[in-house]
């Protein structure tokens, strides 16, 4: 199995010269056909002989346009072309794949192709029994039927391309079956557009064939995710293909058709496969949970639609006034250890989402927590306080104290602040009014004069003296002196920073 991969990868590699791969595909082909002949060879390296004899298909066919008496190297590479052509139909999946990648590799090469250089099927003459072909250029031109003598005892152009023809034929066949499989559908769509584009005498069969193909034609059948999805692929490589020969001839013969046929094959797509239409309308029952009259036998956790939890007794903080969620784990988070960035980007997107009932509808709770709390603090104030039960055994007479008495008590009363003002004539808050705004001239005028003032205190300060002077190395940007030159870094710095 590594030995046929690391064929299949060389001969498909295009770091190796095609000369040394003419070489080398001569060496190989007794190799490919033992394997292929093989009964109890590994579907795997079945796979990767007959993408290693599609790569070489060609090679060897150029190969044998100049040594016409080399029957034995021509004769190998036709049994494998039959036993590629006997598995086609019969292997399995993954194994006809590669026969198609095959065929086509063989179709083109069969079929007359564009010469570049006509000098190729000039001077052919004969010496010591070997063709000699001197003004030949063979990396010029696609090896194709076009290079071939019509007298060539081993490949005759008038036997090859009929049997070309009708491998092509046979290749376009999957599109006329019944029921159509899409891993091999979408394997020759995938094929034909190398035909296409370099085979002009074929391209308007396949088209023909590719437009006469209708990939949603199992549509009608029992709709399986299996059949739907490969319904789907089938519709998309098709539309794919004829996309890609639109893109490379917009005004060619066939460009009409394929636009119609791109546009009815997305109508017919969009009505098989689009169920909005079909769904069924909103349930008239809630969608955030389950019916409460109509679902409590499934035993369900219903979601809670109750209010605020009510607030707890006796002092009330502003946090328990505010907080409308039951949720311990949220009551408990403490958000001042999340950043503010963080908690803005947070915030900002989910008010936005928020719908405005919910948010009137917290609004609401939070004002009537506020009133109850105010009526009932108001309440608890006017409410006197209870007087003590008296009892006729705890009589006693009423004290009037003496004026001596009276005296004593006063001189140990704190003295009285003159300053002080009764409770009717306290100052209340004061603010400041904010200034008005300023015009550009002012602007520019205060400006100027704060630079006046910076640069005035340039002939203040005294200029360092020698002797005091040291040298700080980095620390001469700190400014950790106030002279003349801590004054100029200041101004620098001034100078450098962006305004807030």
């Amino acid at each position: 199995r590594w030995g046929a991969d690391f064929l299949a990868e060389t001969f498909a590699s295009p770091l190796l010269v095609p000369q040394e791969k003419e070489r080398l595909s001569i060496v190989i082909l007794q190799t490919l056909k033992e394997l292929l002949e093989n009964q109890g060879e590994d579907n795997n390296v079945i796979k990767s002989v007959i993408q290693a004899a599609a790569s070489i298909y060609a090679l060897v066919f150029r190969y044998i346009i100049s040594n016409q008496h080399d029957s034995a190297t021509w004769d190998r590479m036709t049994a494998i072309k039959s036993n590629v052509f006997r598995r086609w139909d019969t292997a399995s999946g993954s194994v006809r794949i590669c026969c198609i990648k095959f065929v086509q590799g063989v179709v083109q090469v069969q079929t007359p192709g564009v010469v570049a250089d006509p000098r190729v099927r000039a001077h052919w003459s004969w010496a010591h029994g070997i063709l000699l072909t001197e003004l030949q250029r063979p990396e010029q031109n696609e090896v194709s039927l076009a290079l071939v003598p019509r007298e060539h005892p081993l490949i005759p152009p008038s036997r090859l391309e009929p049997e070309a023809l009708g491998l092509l034929d046979r290749l376009l066949n999957v599109f006329h079956e019944e029921t159509s499989d899409a891993i091999l559908v979408n394997a020759t769509l995938n094929c034909l557009g190398t035909l296409i584009r370099t085979r002009q005498n074929a391209a308007n069969k396949i088209i023909t064939a590719i437009l006469n193909f209708n990939p949603l034609k199992q549509a009608s059948s029992p709709m399986t995710p299996k059949l739907k999805l490969q319904i789907k692929s089938m519709e998309k490589t098709t539309r794919t293909a004829l996309m890609n020969v639109l893109r490379r001839n917009e005004n060619g013969p066939f460009a009409g058709r394929i636009r119609q046929y791109i546009d009815r094959l997305a109508q017919t797509r969009f009505e098989t496969f689009d169920e909005g239409s079909k769904k069924r309308g909103l349930p008239s029952e809630p969608t955030d949970g389950l019916d409460n009259a109509k679902r409590m036998r499934l035993g369900a956790e219903l979601p809670d639609r109750s209010g605020p939890p009510p607030l707890p007794p006796g002092p009330v903080s502003h946090a328990q006034l505010f907080t409308l969620s039951g949720d311990r784990g949220l009551t408990s988070f403490d958000v001042t250890q999340l950043p503010i960035d963080l908690i803005v980007r947070i915030t900002v997107p989910v008010l936005h989402r928020i719908e405005q009932t919910a948010v009137d509808a917290a609004i609401n709770a939070v004002r009537s927590r506020y009133l109850t709390l105010k009526k009932t603090q108001a309440a608890q104030a006017q409410v006197p306080a209870q007087p003590m039960g008296e009892e006729e055994d705890d009589y006693e007479p009423d004290f009037e104290p003496t004026e001596e008495q009276v005296v004593n008590k006063t001189d140990n009363l704190p003295p009285e602040d003159p300053l002080r003002l009764p409770p009717d004539l306290a100052l209340g808050p004061f603010k400041l009014p904010q200034p008005p705004p300023l015009t550009p001239e002012e602007t520019e005028q205060i400006g100027k004069g704060t630079i006046s003032r910076v640069f005035s205190m340039m002939s203040v300060l005294e200029e360092p003296s020698a002797a005091k002077r040291q040298k700080p190395g980095l620390n001469r940007l700190a400014g950790s002196n106030y002279d003349r030159d801590a004054w100029m870094t200041v101004i620098t710095r001034l100078a450098t920073r962006a305004s807030a």
